[in-house]
């Protein structure tokens, strides 16, 4: 089984992706990370000098790769759901979670954050609540589950997921372990 995670920038897809990756045993993978690894250089950097066009086209092989596994927790990029073939391989091949934040939030948590290409603007809250319009519906396409992150705690959101999964009968066992 596989675990996905969804969601804007900064929406805590990572952080809470490793926690429910330790709670539930299985391993995690942050496609950024991934990505990154592969381009040999930052988003950021590949962004910069070959547009989002480019960096979409490495995503969506990267993800096309990791929803083939058989087990996981994957963290994605805030813009994976931009790519109709990312939206469905991730929602046929794993549980998605939609990790909805709103654009205040964000801003909060990412105002002094420079790594975030689409973030570097005049004005990033008015850039946040734009991708939030645009991207929103995509996300709620694609998700399986609907976590409102507000304020709580990492281990908070993690249980919420769990619960959700629980409720919804999907195995929470690793595969190689007893019943």
């Amino acid at each position: 089984m596989i675990v996905s995670l969804i969601g804007l920038p900064g929406s805590g897809k990572s952080t809470v992706g490793r926690q429910l990756a330790r709670r539930l045993q299985l391993p995690f993978f942050d496609s950024d990370h991934l990505i990154e690894q592969q381009l040999g250089c930052s988003i950021r950097e590949y962004f910069e000098r070959e547009g989002e066009d480019r960096f979409r086209d490495v995503e969506e092989s990267v993800i096309d790769e990791l929803t083939q596994k058989q087990t996981g927790v994957v963290s994605t990029g805030g813009g994976v759901i931009l790519r109709p073939a990312n939206r469905q391989h991730l929602r046929e091949r794993c549980r998605v979670v939609y990790l909805n934040s709103s654009p205040d939030e964000l801003f909060r948590r990412l105002r002094h954050d420079v790594n975030r290409p689409l973030l570097q603007v005049a004005d990033p809250l008015a850039r946040l609540r734009d991708l939030h319009t645009l991207r929103d519906p995509l996300y709620r396409e694609t998700a399986h589950f609907i976590i409102e992150t507000g304020r709580p705690s990492v281990a908070t959101l993690v249980n919420m997921i769990v619960m959700q999964l629980e409720l919804a009968g999907v195995p929470l066992k690793p595969l190689n372990s007893p019943p």
